[in-house]
C-alpha cells in the first residue's frame, strides 16, 4: 500500500454522539411532495443542538488479531463512549446486556483482546492523545496493569499463539523509533524478545503457528516489497514480491493453516488485487480481483470463512465465503449499510459485525451462522433523534480545472431548494491519501441539520479511485490537489439550491492544512474556513515526525519531499510563511498534546491572522492529541463550527 503522512480526518469524524436535554426547535423545509426512504419530508425539521447528536453512543470493535468472543462464546468485547469517554465492555449475546470492563474518565480505553480461556482481557489506552500506546490487562478480578511500561514507548498488540499459552506484542522501548516482538507467557506475563527489529521494518502479521512473521518494507510512496522471517532461525528474511518499477504491497493476513501469506498488490492493474504466496515451494497466485481495491482479507478462527473487503466507490463490500465448498454465505435481509469490522466466535457458530450507514452510526449485529439468524445488539443513535431527519448522501463527481473527475459525497439538507438557497461547506479529508466515505459522521449531520450543505471531496491523491488518480498529488501537494477544492466550490455554485455567495470550507489534519492553504493562496474563493489541527510549516512538521514513524520516513518523504532538500518548495507551500495574504473568517481547533500537527504551527498562524485584524477564533483542548477522543469535546469543537459559521455564512 502507499504509506503516506498518516494524519486522517478519519480520527475526527469516527467519533459520533444518548440524550439530550434540550427540546429542539422547528424550521421550514421544502414543499411536502419531496420524500425520504419512502416517507413524506414533514411540515418541519427539528434542528438539534450538538448535544443531541454527540450523545448518540459509538462503538468499535475488539482487535482484528484478538479474540473478541468470550471463552464460552457468550460475550462479545468492544470499546464504547456511552460515559463520554471511551472504555472496554462486554455485551451478554443472551441477554442483550452490555457491562463496563474499564472506567477511564480521562484517557480513552481500547478492547483488544479476549484471553482465549477465562475471562482477563486485554486492552490499550494512551496519555491524552499522545499516541504512546500501551498495553494492560484486566484480570478476572477486576485489577489491571501496564504490560509495557515506560516513557516513550508505544506498544501494539500483534497476536495470540496457537494454543493460547502466549500472546505477542511489538514496542518500541529498546530504541524509541523501532518495533520490536516479544512473546509474553499468558500465565504470569513474562517475555522473550524474539525478533529485534535493526532494519526499519514494519511488523504486520503474525501466522498462526507463531513461526512465520511478515515484513513491510516501503521505499517510496509507489513502491514497497513484503518480506518473511522464520522465527527462531538465522536466515535473512525471505523476499515475497521481487518485481520491476514501482509497484506498491501490502500484507493482508496469513491463512489460518499458516501455510500461505495473502497479500495486496497494484503491479497488474489499477487497483489492489489480493494474490497468496505459498511460504514453502514460494509460488504465487491471484486469489481476488475487481475494479476496486481490495481492502482487506480475514478468516474465521477455524478457517471454515473467508472475509474479502472491497472498497467499492467509498463503501465496502463483503465478501464472505465457505472455504470448503467456495459457496457464499448468505445472511438475512439487513438494513441497507456498510458491513464492518466482522469478528467470528472461537468455534465459527457465531459471527459479530457492525453495521453503518449516513443515517444509521455504528450497531453491533451477531449473527448464528447455524440457525442463520441475525441479531441486533445496540441502539446507537440518540433516542431524541429521528432517523428520517438525517439526510442520506448521494455519491457524485465534478470536474476540476483539467476536466479530471472528482469522486465526493454530497448532503443536501432536507431544507434546501431553489426557492430556498442554502450555504455550503467543502470538506477535505485528512491523509494526504485518504478518502471521504459513506457512513454516519455526528459532525456532518450536525452541520447539515443546520442548514449547510456539506461536499465531502475526494481530490487527487485520495485511496479507493486507482493508484494513477492515487499519486496525482505526489510532491504536488497544496498545487493541483487544492485546485480540485477550489473547483468543487464552483461545483456547488453550480447547484441552483447552494447560495454561491456562502461557501465555506472544513478539514481536520491534511484536510485542515488545505483549509489553511485555500483561504492564504486562493484568499478571495472559500468565505470562511475552519482548520482543524491542519499543518501550516512543512518544513517543521517534516523535520519532527514521531520517531515511531521510523519504518516508513523514507515512503513519507519520498511523497512529501525531503526536508534536507525540498525547504525551498515546503516554505512555498506553507500557509504559516503566507499568511498575511488571509482576508477571510478563521476558526483554528487544536489539540495540545498532538504529536503530528504541534500546537505551535496553530498557534503561529493564529497570531497572524489576528495582526491582519482579520476575524479569528481559537480553540485549544488541553487533553487531546490529534482528533477528539473525549465528547464533551467533540460537542464543544462541533458547536464552535456551527457558531462561527451562523456567524459568517448565514
Amino acid at each position: 500500500m502507499k504509506y503516506t503522512y498518516p494524519v486522517a480526518l478519519a480520527a475526527l469524524l469516527v467519533i459520533s454522539a444518548c440524550d439530550s436535554k434540550q427540546p429542539p426547535t422547528a424550521v421550514a423545509v421544502a414543499p411536502a411532495d419531496e420524500t425520504t426512504a419512502g416517507h413524506a419530508v414533514a411540515d418541519a425539521i427539528p434542528v438539534y443542538d450538538a448535544r443531541t447528536f454527540f450523545m448518540t453512543t459509538s462503538y468499535s470493535a475488539a482487535d482484528s488479531s484478538g479474540h473478541a468472543f468470550s471463552a464460552d462464546g457468550q460475550r462479545v468485547l468492544l470499546s464504547s463512549d456511552e460515559t463520554g469517554v471511551f472504555n472496554a465492555l462486554a455485551f451478554d449475546l443472551d441477554t442483550g446486556a452490555s457491562g463496563p470492563l474499564t472506567e477511564s474518565t480521562t484517557n480513552a480505553v481500547f478492547a483488544v483482546s479476549y484471553f482465549p480461556a477465562d475471562d482477563r482481557v486485554l486492552f490499550t489506552s494512551d496519555g491524552g492523545g499522545d499516541e504512546l500506546n500501551h498495553l494492560y490487562v484486566r484480570e478476572a478480578d477486576g485489577s489491571q496493569h501496564d504490560l509495557t511500561p515506560g516513557e516513550s514507548v508505544k506498544a501494539n498488540f500483534m497476536n495470540w499463539s496457537a494454543d493460547g499459552g502466549h500472546f505477542y506484542v511489538e514496542t518500541t522501548e529498546r530504541d524509541g523509533k523501532n518495533f520490536d516482538l516479544y512473546r509474553y507467557d499468558a500465565a504470569d506475563y513474562s517475555r522473550e524478545l524474539v525478533f529485534q527489529n535493526d532494519s526499519g521494518w514494519q511488523l504486520s502479521a503474525l501466522s498462526p503457528d507463531s513461526q512465520w512473521l511478515a515484513l513491510d518494507k516501503p521505499r517510496t510512496s509507489a513502491d514497497s516489497d513484503i518480506y518473511v522471517q522464520k522465527l527462531g532461525t538465522a536466515q535473512e528474511p525471505a523476499h515475497v514480491t521481487p518485481h520491476q518499477g514501482n509497484v506498491s504491497h501490502g500484507v493482508l493476513t496469513f491463512t489460518p493453516d499458516s501455510k500461505s501469506l495473502y497479500y495486496g498488490t497494484d503491479e497488474f492493474s489499477e487497483f489492489y488485487q489480493a494474490w497468496v504466496y505459498d511460504l514453502e515451494s514460494g509460488e504465487r497466485s491471484l486469489v481476488y480481483e475487481d475494479d476496486w481495491d481490495v481492502q482487506f482479507v480475514s478468516f474465521s478462527s477455524t478457517g471454515k470463512f473467508r472475509v474479502i473487503g472491497v472498497n467499492v466507490d467509498a463503501l465496502t463490500v463483503i465478501h464472505l465465503n465457505d472455504t470448503q465448498s467456495g459457496e457464499a454465505l448468505n445472511l438475512p435481509e439487513l438494513p441497507k449499510g456498510d458491513i464492518q469490522n466482522i469478528r467470528f466466535s472461537n468455534d465459527d457458530t457465531r459471527m459479530a459485525f457492525f453495521l453503518n450507514s449516513d443515517t444509521q452510526p455504528n450497531d453491533l449485529f451477531v449473527a448464528d451462522l447455524g440457525a442463520g439468524e441475525v441479531r441486533q445488539y445496540t441502539q446507537a443513535l440518540n433516542k431524541e433523534i429521528n432517523p428520517e431527519h438525517l439526510v442520506a448522501s448521494e455519491v457524485i463527481r465534478y470536474p476540476s480545472f483539467d476536466d479530471l473527475e472528482i469522486p465526493s459525497i454530497l448532503y443536501k439538507p432536507k431544507t434546501a431548494s431553489a426557492e430556498n438557497k442554502v450555504p455550503a461547506l467543502v470538506l477535505v479529508h485528512g491523509g494526504p491519501g485518504g478518502q471521504t466515505r459513506q457512513g454516519y459522521q455526528a459532525m456532518v449531520q450536525h452541520l447539515v441539520n443546520h442548514g449547510y450543505a456539506v461536499l465531502g471531496a475526494n481530490n487527487r491523491g485520495s485511496s479507493g479511485y486507482g493508484k494513477t488518480f492515487y499519486h496525482l498529488d505526489d510532491r504536488r501537494h497544496g498545487e493541483e490537489d487544492l485546485l480540485d477544492i477550489v473547483w468543487g466550490k464552483k461545483y456547488l455554485e453550480s447547484l441552483d439550491w447552494v447560495d454561491a455567495e456562502r461557501i465555506g470550507i472544513i478539514g481536520g489534519s491534511y484536510g485542515g492544512y488545505m483549509t489553511a492553504a485555500a483561504l492564504t493562496f486562493h484568499p478571495e474563493v472559500f468565505d470562511a474556513g475552519i482548520d482543524i489541527f491542519g499543518v501550516t510549516n512543512w518544513e517543521r512538521t517534516l523535520s519532527s515526525i514521531p520517531p515511531w514513524w521510523e519504518s516508513f520516513k523514507e515512503s513519507l518523504y519520498d511523497e512529501m519531499g525531503d526536508p534536507a532538500t525540498d525547504s525551498e518548495r515546503h516554505h512555498k507551500i506553507s500557509p504559516l510563511f503566507h499568511a498575511q495574504n488571509i482576508v477571510r473568517p478563521l476558526l483554528v481547533i487544536q489539540g495540545a498534546n498532538d504529536p503530528r500537527v504541534l500546537k505551535v504551527e496553530s498557534d503561529e498562524l493564529v497570531a497572524i491572522v489576528q495582526a491582519n485584524e482579520v476575524p479569528v477564533e481559537y480553540v485549544v483542548f488541553d487533553d487531546e492529541g490529534h482528533g477528539f477522543r473525549s465528547r464533551e469535546n467533540r460537542i464543544t469543537a462541533s458547536d464552535a463550527y456551527v457558531k462561527f459559521l451562523d456567524l459568517y455564512l448565514k
